[in-house]
């Protein structure tokens, strides 16, 4: 785009500009030009047998495959993906764990023997029916396969390119995405992915050269590690997904650069302190806030930061909205009134996200959150959403004496589990004053329990301001008044 060019925030510039709210939407030119692939990008390209990648619904797990995959295929190796439709039917028989696990392997090894002939145009169905036969060393049997296939059929150049890169690595690499379509938390869930889990390492132990990545939802992984002891021998191929406010800051940065056509340096802007970055956003949002109480006058993003959940899908949905009203207003900067009209759209959104994601952990999860609510007093006395450790338990047993909470697989749910789940669907975050007078904040992917107790480590609990205005629409200026932002 021409850097002289004023912004009109038509829908095709806002998905340009910031990008599409999935990764499978986004054209992998454009994801790649503004990708931001951080330490956890190394981890989970590494060349080792399984790795599994772990973090909530919005921090990027697709868009980190999809970029994965586009590189694998110039480095000459051979990604498969594998898709829920791919294993509908896998995993789902009433049979024992073992047995599970021997379906599980059966499956997977007949889905990426095909896959792989058919990448290389030597699919047929007499070779693949051999794919069946139990046991069958699979990166050994392609290997004998295409050797014996590939001067006997007229195959594309591309085909014999990643033949003969294939027979140099005797490597092949699956990536399964998206395994928690249809999820509901229940026991044969639970099950079904602890089984494919370790039926996973099991022909990773026994192929040399097969090489597993597969993405899980937090929540997901959570329930099976909690839930299956097995599980314990795959935890340290686990990588944790989690972004600072810096990086998504840079991430932003790099959209608005690649956008206008400019060059990028990851490692520079990495390493240069977040006041001497904001100015790279001018183009597109006016510099400063001017809210009201302690959002007033204060940097553009302070606010952006401190209303993403530190999830990158959180600050593409919070900038489109206010672009779309920057749009009907005819601005070419997205400023504050167009923050301002959007925040109860945002927070009733995010509010919805959380509700449809862990409803199947725990059915009453929309009850819990809108009883979260400030009451009165609270709100006078202070700011209504901090608790301390008592606080909060004393807040969510007046919750219970409405509701009878249970969790999916049938546990009832105390009040420090209750705590605990909120904690770990980041609705709350851990707070505290430092010396210094600033908030340090944690997450749960920075301290995470994996317990069923929630133990007092000295903070404070603070619902996320990306919930406030869906929670106190009708006093929208306490918000105002007493969130104290990200620095």
């Amino acid at each position: 785009m021409n850097t002289d060019q004023k912004l009109v925030f038509s829908d095709e510039t806002i998905q340009s500009l910031f990008g599409f709210e999935d990764a499978e939407s986004e054209p992998i030119d454009r994801l790649r030009e503004y990708y931001l692939k951080k330490d956890t990008f190394a981890r989970v390209v590494s060349d080792l047998p399984i790795r599994i990648l772990v973090g909530h619904k919005g921090t990027g797990k697709s868009a980190l495959f999809k970029v994965a995959i586009a590189e694998e295929k110039e480095n000459g190796n051979l990604p498969i993906l594998i898709k829920p439709d791919d294993i509908a039917e896998l995993g789902k028989s009433d049979e024992n764990f073992l047995l599970r696990i021997r379906q599980w392997k059966l499956g997977l090894t007949k889905i990426i023997g095909s896959k792989v002939l058919n990448e290389f145009g030597l699919y047929d169905e007499k070779t693949a029916g051999k794919l069946s036969q139990f046991g069958v060393k699979l990166v050994s049997f392609v290997s004998e396969t295409v050797t014996s296939l590939k001067d006997k059929i007229d195959l594309q150049p591309i085909q014999i390119k990643s033949i003969n890169n294939f027979l140099k690595t005797k490597k092949i690499i699956i990536y399964l995405d998206d395994l928690d379509r249809g999820w509901q938390g229940k026991k044969d869930d639970i099950n079904r992915i602890s089984t494919l889990l370790n039926a996973i390492r099991d022909l990773a132990n026994d192929n040399a050269g097969l090489i597993f990545k597969v993405s899980l939802r937090s929540d997901v992984y959570y329930l099976v590690r909690t839930s299956d002891e097995s599980t314990d021998k795959i935890e340290g191929s686990v990588v944790w997904y989690k972004w600072s406010n810096h990086e998504i800051l840079v991430l932003l940065i790099k959209r608005v650069l690649t956008f206008f056509g400019e060059k990028s340096d990851e490692e520079q802007l990495m390493k240069t302190p977040q006041k001497h970055l904001i100015h790279y956003l001018d183009r597109v949002f006016e510099p400063r806030f001017y809210g009201k109480g302690k959002w007033e006058d204060v940097a553009i993003h302070r606010i952006l930061m401190s209303l993403t959940r530190k999830r990158p899908r959180d600050l593409v949905k919070l900038c489109s909205l206010a672009a779309q009203q920057a749009y009907s207003s005819g601005s070419n900067l997205l400023r504050s009134p167009h923050f301002q009209a959007i925040f109860e759209e945002y927070s009733q959104g995010r509010i919805q996200d959380t509700i449809n994601e862990y409803r199947t952990e725990l059915p009453l999860i929309e009850k819990l959150i809108f009883g979260m609510k400030p009451t009165k007093k609270e709100r006078f006395a202070a700011d209504g959403y901090i608790y301390s450790t008592a606080e909060l338990q004393i807040k969510i047993n007046n919750i219970k004496q409405q509701n009878n909470f249970s969790f999916t697989n049938g546990r009832s749910a105390t009040a420090k589990d209750l705590a605990q789940f909120l904690f770990k669907i980041n609705f709350l975050t851990a707070r505290k004053v430092l010396d210094d007078g600033t908030i340090q904040r944690k997450y749960f992917e920075e301290n995470r329990y994996l317990s069923n107790s929630f133990v007092d480590f000295g903070y404070d609990w603070e619902v996320h301001p990306a919930f406030r205005w869906a929670l106190q629409p009708d006093d929208i200026q306490d918000i105002f008044n007493n969130l104290i932002l990200n620095p």
